[in-house]
């Protein structure tokens, strides 16, 4: 445990009673005093505040603006050349066989592209963006920032308490708005389905922000397992479970993502890795997608549970990546990847727990309506 990194926020987990645990390579807390099942609720009723700076932060920079933009454009399939000053977008990376190998969040700040990344893969990205870009591009790792997130219907209220304008923020806005004292970039987005923003603060003011909004009667802290739960409800994937190396986007149902410009037809199509793969894809169709999965009775289906089109098939056509209980939905809920032929809403098919075949529905995403303010 002592090779664990710790975010500038760890004194203030403790402080706080939470049960801290390893998660990619850092000391996070999976809960705290209330439990998984009351922050998951209380962050959907009020708003919620995490600790999200395990993630990378990264600024890519140029002479040019515009040359930081089409250089990224060269790595992910999302239009960057034509995202707003002031918006953000979710993205990810391919690699040349199409799959994914992260998702990510890029932002234009005006003279430099703020981009946020996984922790288990910031490493590998922070070298992917140097090996690509540079000497075009400057790319360099924030380690002077911590990142927060706070969540649920009421975060504008609160965070407006700190600096109104923030409630004129739409989704995916980002904007420098001063919070407690310091000089905090804001977005208007986050990983739980719910309206909420999340702020990059200096190391230095991390506590004095994360104390201040905890302060308020509507916020609590709230873990990683909470968080896991909450962005399962919502359909949100989770790299290395629902995304990896081997998925293509056309899989992962994340063709959303892919704007005109970049996919077949559009005026800067291709040109990303494995664009062959999944444009083809798009056009063709896959051999499986990613779904929805509502297990029957109050047994959820853990990731790896395999999936069978009757109770007597030898072969399984899907397994499940991500499940859990939905405490908002008060039954289970789960992801996973079926056979196209089996993947519309509705179809019944079969998890195999413990040995014995269980019901399961394919189901649309996501289980908890979105509250974005778009």
């Amino acid at each position: 445990m002592s090779d664990l990194k710790r975010t500038p926020l760890y004194d203030l987990h403790v402080s706080l009673g939470a049960k801290m645990v390893p998660f990619a390579g850092y000391d996070m807390p999976v809960q705290y005093k209330l439990g998984v099942m009351k922050e998951h609720l209380h962050c959907r009723a009020a708003a919620g505040l995490f600790d999200v700076s395990h993630m990378g932060q990264v600024i890519l920079r140029a002479e040019d603006p515009e040359a930081a933009k089409a250089a990224l454009e060269r790595l992910i399939p999302q239009d960057v050349l034509g995202l707003g000053e002031g918006r953000q977008r979710y993205g990810f990376f391919t690699n040349d066989a199409g799959g994914i190998d992260d998702d990510l969040m890029f932002a234009n700040r005006g003279d430099h592209l703020f981009v946020v990344v996984n922790a288990a893969c910031k490493e590998a990205d922070v070298a992917r963006m140097r090996a690509a870009l540079e000497l075009e591009v400057t790319v360099k790792l924030l380690e002077n920032r911590a990142l927060l997130a706070l969540q649920g219907p009421k975060a504008e209220a609160v965070l407006a308490e700190h600096h109104p304008m923030v409630a004129e923020m739409r989704f995916m806005d980002v904007a420098t708005v001063p919070l407690a004292g310091a000089e905090c970039w804001v977005s208007r987005s986050g990983y739980t389905g719910e309206d909420g923003y999340e702020i990059s603060v200096p190391v230095a003011a991390a506590t004095g922000v994360a104390q201040a909004l905890l302060a308020h009667e509507d916020v609590e802290a709230i873990g990683l397992g909470a968080r896991d739960s909450l962005r399962l409800e919502a359909g949100l994937c989770l790299y290395g479970h629902d995304i990896d190396a081997t998925t293509s986007p056309v899989e992962a149902a994340l063709t959303w993502a892919m704007q005109k410009a970049r996919r077949s037809g559009g005026g800067r199509a291709g040109g990303f890795p494995g664009s062959e793969r999944v444009l083809s894809e798009m056009t063709d169709g896959t051999k499986r997608r990613r779904v929805g999965l509502q297990p029957e009775g109050r047994a959820p289906m853990r990731e790896g549970t395999a999936l069978f089109a009757n109770e007597t098939d030898a072969d399984p056509i899907g397994v499940v990546t991500s499940g859990g209980f939905g405490p908002s939905v008060n039954a289970p809920v789960a992801m996973g990847y079926v056979e196209t032929a089996h993947a519309s809403d509705g179809t019944a098919l079969f998890g195999e727990v413990r040995g014995k075949r269980l019901p399961v529905t394919v189901a649309s995403l996501p289980f908890v309506a979105a509250g974005f303010k778009r």
